[in-house]
C-alpha cells in the first residue's frame, strides 16, 4: 500500500527514438504503462509511480526534466530505455535535471518466446542494448545515479527500488529542512560543532539559531486547557503510576513538560522547523530540560540533537522521513557504557531524550531528579529498546568534507533489569564485535551521538550519501580494523583529488 502522508512520487519515463514507426512506440507506450501499474500494485515501494509518455527526442527529453525540477511532488525519477535511445539525446535533459535519478535496466517481457523471436521483436524489445548506450552517458557526465538490473516483477527490484524512493524521499526533505537552535553547542565540545552552511551546501537543509525567550514566550502562551487535555492522553498512552497525575505536586511536574512539548510544537511550527537542537547548559525560560516533551516530540517525527548537535538533529528527521510507513522506530541516541562480557555490548542512552518509537513495551511515565543542567525533578518515558537488527548513524564534519559512520547493531533485551536507570535505553551488540566496531568507529572520528534505527536499511543509506554526494563509512560483520582503515586512507585521497588543488 502507497504512503498517504504526503504527497511525493517518483516519476517513470521510458526513453525510445522514431526510428521504428509508430505502432512500435505504440508498443513502448502500452508496455511502459502496464510496468507502472504492476511497481503500484507492489506492497514493497513506499512511492507512487506516475507514468509519463514516452521521450523520442532532445526536446522532450529536456522538457520532461525541467518539469521535473519545477515539480515539488516529484521526488524523484526512473528512466529506462525500452528501445534503442540514441544517450547524445539526453545529454542536455540530464545535464539540467536537479532531481535524484534511478536507472531501471529491465525488459517488459520476461522470458523469450524463442519459436516467434524475429528482427522487430528484436528492435522493439532491446533494452539490453538501448540501456547501455543510456548507462554509457550517464558515465561520461559524471552524474549518480542508482542502476537497478532485473525484472520489473521480481521481489528483488522492488526492494532496490524502495530503498532508492526512501533515499530519494530523504534527500528531498533534506533540501526543505529547518533545524531550530535554542541556545549553542555544549561548551568545549568539538565533534558537535561544524560548518552550518557547507551542510546547506551539502545536504539541503538550514540551520537557524532561536533564543530561549522567544521559546518561553510560545511556552508560556500555551492555555492551561491545552495541558489538561494533554495529560488526559498521557494517562491513556502510558503507563503512569497512580495517583501520579491526581496529586497535585506531581500532576505539576508533568504539566511542565506538557506545557513545554505544547509550546514547542507551536513555535517549531510557527517557524517552519521539523528539527531542534538545545542544550542543558543553556535553559534560560524554562522550568527544565525538556525530557517527555522532547521524546514526544521526536515520536511525531520531529528530528532532535543533545548538546547542539544540530548535524545529529538534521539526520534524525531525515532518516524518520526515510523510514516512515514502517514501525521499527527511529531514535536519537548516544554511546554510553559498555557491557564486557562473554559477548560485548553498548548500553545506549542519554539523559532523558530517547524516542519512545524505539520502545519494545508500552513506556512507563514517571518522574525522576535530573541534575545536569538543572536539578530539579522531570518527567520522562522509561522503556527499553526492541530487539532486533538495527543500523546506528552519525553525521560529522571532518572539515574538507562530511562523513556519515554507519555500524550495523543487533539490539537485544537485557538480561537484568534497571530499576535505578530511569531513562530510554537500548541494548545492542555492534558488528562485528565491540572490539572492531568501537575501534573502527574511533579510527573514522564518528560522534558520541547518533541515529539509531530499526526502519532504515544499509541500502538506503547507501543511496542516500550518493544521492547527496557525501563519504559514507560502513562498519559491518565485513569490516575488519586493517580494512577499514586502509578504506579511510583511499577515501582521504580521494575526496582531496575531487575538490581539486
Amino acid at each position: 500500500m502507497k504512503n498517504s502522508t504526503q504527497q511525493q512520487q517518483l516519476w517513470f519515463v521510458t526513453g525510445s527514438q522514431h526510428l521504428y514507426g509508430p505502432e512500435v512506440l505504440k508498443q513502448v507506450a502500452t508496455d511502459s504503462e502496464q510496468i507502472v501499474k504492476g511497481l503500484n500494485e507492489s506492497n514493497d515501494i513506499l512511492l507512487p509511480l506516475v507514468y509519463k509518455p514516452t521521450v523520442k527526442t532532445p526536446d522532450e527529453i529536456l522538457a520532461v526534466c525541467r518539469q521535473a525540477n519545477n515539480d515539488p511532488n516529484c521526488a524523484g525519477l526512473i528512466l529506462w530505455m525500452h528501445t534503442f535511445s540514441p544517450a547524445k539525446m539526453w545529454i542536455a535533459g540530464l545535464t539540467e535535471l536537479n532531481k535524484p535519478w534511478a536507472h531501471l535496466h529491465t525488459q517488459f517481457n520476461s522470458e523469450l518466446p524463442w519459436s516467434e523471436i524475429d528482427m522487430n521483436f528484436m528492435n522493439t524489445n532491446q533494452s539490453a542494448h538501448g540501456d547501455r548506450e543510456f548507462g554509457f552517458i550517464g558515465t561520461r557526465l559524471d552524474l549518480n545515479r542508482k542502476v537497478i538490473v532485473g525484472h520489473w516483477q521480481d521481489k528483488r527490484v522492488h526492494q532496490q527500488l524502495d530503498d532508492w524512493a526512501r533515499a530519494a524521499l530523504g534527500w528531498a526533505e533534506g533540501h526543505q529542512l529547518k533545524v531550530a537552535r535554542f541556545g549553542d553547542n555544549m561548551r568545549q565540545v568539538a565533534v558537535t560543532e561544524g560548518n552550518k552552511v557547507g551542510a546547506q551546501i551539502q545536504f539541503g537543509y538550514e540551520v537557524n539559531a532561536y533564543s530561549l525567550g522567544e521559546l518561553a514566550e510560545a511556552v508560556n502562551a500555551v492555555a492551561d486547557a491545552d495541558v489538561n487535555t494533554l495529560l488526559e492522553e498521557y494517562a491513556t498512552t502510558y503507563n503512569v503510576a497512580s495517583g501520579l497525575l491526581t496529586d497535585s505536586t506531581t500532576r505539576k511536574i508533568i504539566a511542565n513538560d506538557a506545557r513545554l512539548e505544547l509550546g514547542m510544537e507551536a513555535f517549531l511550527s510557527d517557524v517552519g522547523a521539523k528539527a531542534f537542537a538545545n542544550n542543558f547548559e543553556n535553559l534560560d525560560g524554562l522550568t527544565n530540560l525538556p525530557g517527555l516533551a522532547t521524546q514526544r516530540l521526536m515520536a511525531k517525527g520531529y528530528g532532535y540533537g543533545g548538546e547542539g548537535d544540530w548535524k545529529t538533529a538534521a539526520m534524525t528527521r531525515i532518516m524518520k522521513v526515510m523510514g516512515q510507513g514502517r514501525t521499527g522506530g527511529t531514535s536519537f541516541m548516544e554511546d554510553y557504557t559498555y557491557n564486557f562480557g562473554s559477548t560485548d555490548q553498548v548500553l545506549g542512552a542519554h539523559m532523558l531524550e530517547v524516542c519512545p518509537s524505539i520502545a519494545d513495551a508500552k513506556p512507563s511515565l514517571e518522574i525522576h531528579r535530573h541534575t545536569i543542567g538543572c536539578d530539579c525533578d522531570v518527567a520522562r518515558l522509561i522503556f527499553n529498546g526492541k530487539k532486533g537488527p538495527a543500523v546506528n548513524v552519525a553525521p560529522i564534519d571532518l572539515g574538507n568534507r562530511f562523513r556519515l559512520v554507519v555500524n550495523q547493531i543487533d539490539c537485544v533485551t537485557p538480561e537484568h533489569d534497571l530499576p535505578k536507570l530511569p531513562v530510554g535505553r537500548s541494548l545492542w551488540q555492534p558488528q562485528p564485535n565491540l572490539e572492531t566496531a568501537a575501534a573502527a568507529w574511533i579510527y573514522a572520528g564518528g560522534s558520541h551521538h547518533t541515529v539509531s534505527s530499526h526502519d532504515v536499511s544499509l541500502d538506503t543509506l547507501i543511496n542516500y550519501a550518493e544521492l547527496v554526494d557525501t563519504e559514507i563509512v560502513i562498519i559491518n560483520n565485513d569490516t575488519t580494523v586493517q580494512g577499514f582503515k586502509n578504506e579511510l586512507r583511499q577515501n582521504s585521497l580521494y575526496y582531496r583529488l575531487k575538490q581539486g588543488i
